[in-house]
């Protein structure tokens, strides 16, 4: 799967899952606390009964003369009376802060219910019964919701894969379309431009003068043609390359292939400045080095003005390329990477070679940098 079909699916599964899930989250919350609404209910239904069953026992109480009184226990509930005044008269426990305006209520992990006492037996009119929370049914709850969550998340997630490949199968379809256009249209490129290049190598040596700024634009196109031809081929092959690492020699590799750019740099009568360090040995594979250096030098011959200058800098680290071009907007620096992305839809090309010189620098996990100002300069930095 293509980068950008990883992206598409990417940012379909994340909007797809957030709001699903966002949904089931807040549907999820609801029911937790309508079921936990209901545990709580429950449990002061209890405590209901324990009070009118503690009532009845008081009154027992208040009519026999037996002595000593006992009151009323039974764990796990705990209770007292109060006066009319609702001053403690006596309990099992003696809770602080009552919320006497409340029948029901919870506080410090229990549960509290106040039952008023008529008439009043022992001189008490309020009964106040309180119980820890039993926990274990809301934990089962969270539990339960929990691996619902989980599931519905895993049934949602194998869902939206299958509707995100529904959803990225026409844009795979056509990028599927214009691979196959590209390899057929390398297939028929080969043999005419190697003819073509092959011819003019003989030309060269046997024409006259008079002809030979005719010889040139002929070279420049063909070798134009045979750099397109080199970069789809690349393209095309890239993920199943089998690539050859030796120690380069980088410096001999620029000059060579300075060389091959030389009529078109004669062509836009470019000031090309060198300042290459003898001797830079890297590794990498040859045809990607071929690849890297081409891309970076052909975008900033055509990119250039007629008569600007070109400055190139070859370091034991470094390989640096800067022209007085026409620069590129600072919107377009973001985007100029991706693959048939042009920042100037005036000039010629595909929009592959930044694309290219990406999955490299991604490759060999070098550092590539550009800094441009539109209509002034562009400077590509590319570090190993």
């Amino acid at each position: 799967m293509l980068s950008s079909e990883k992206r598409s699916l990417f940012r379909f599964l994340t909007i797809y899952l957030s709001s699903t899930l966002l949904l089931f989250l807040l549907a999820t919350v609801i029911l937790y606390n309508y079921q936990k609404h209901n545990i709580l209910d429950t449990q002061m239904d209890r405590l209901h009964i324990e009070a009118q069953r503690s009532v009845q026992e008081l009154r027992v109480l208040h009519s026999t003369f037996n002595s000593p009184l006992v009151y009323p226990s039974h764990q796990p509930f705990q209770s007292a009376i109060y006066d009319i005044k609702k001053e403690y008269i006596f309990g099992l426990f003696k809770p602080k802060n009552i919320l006497w305006e409340r029948e029901f209520y919870t506080q410090d992990s229990k549960l509290f219910y106040i039952y008023p006492v008529k008439p009043y037996y022992l001189g008490a009119s309020y009964l106040l019964v309180s119980k820890t929370i039993d926990q274990q049914p809301i934990i089962n709850l969270q539990k339960l919701l929990a691996l619902f969550l989980l599931i519905a998340f895993i049934f949602f997630t194998i869902l939206g894969l299958f509707l995100g490949k529904l959803f990225v199968a026409p844009m795979k379809e056509s990028i599927e379309g214009m691979n196959r256009f590209i390899q057929d249209t390398t297939h028929e490129l080969n043999t005419p431009i190697s003819t073509i290049l092959t011819n003019i190598e003989l030309l060269d040596t046997i024409y006259t003068c008079e002809g030979k700024n005719e010889m040139k634009r002929i070279e420049i196109a063909s070798k134009t043609l045979n750099r397109i031809y080199e970069d789809l081929t690349y393209l095309k092959l890239n993920h199943n390359y089998h690539r050859d690492i030796v120690s380069l020699d980088i410096t001999q590799l620029f000059y060579e292939r300075i060389d091959f750019f030389h009529t078109m740099i004669e062509a836009k009568s470019l000031k090309l400045e060198l300042d290459i360090e003898s001797k830079v040995i890297l590794n990498i594979d040859q045809n990607d080095a071929i690849r890297l250096i081409d891309n970076i030098l052909s975008n900033a011959i055509k990119y250039n003005k007629k008569g600007g200058d070109l400055k190139i800098t070859l370091g034991l680290d470094i390989f640096e390329v800067y022209n007085s071009g026409i620069g590129i907007k600072e919107e377009d620096l973001k985007t100029i990477h991706n693959r048939f992305s042009r920042g100037n839809k005036s000039e010629g090309g595909f929009g592959i070679g930044l694309d290219i010189i990406q999955y490299i620098v991604k490759q060999y996990e070098f550092k590539f940098s550009i800094q441009s100002i539109e209509n002034s300069y562009t400077k590509v930095t590319l570090k190993w």
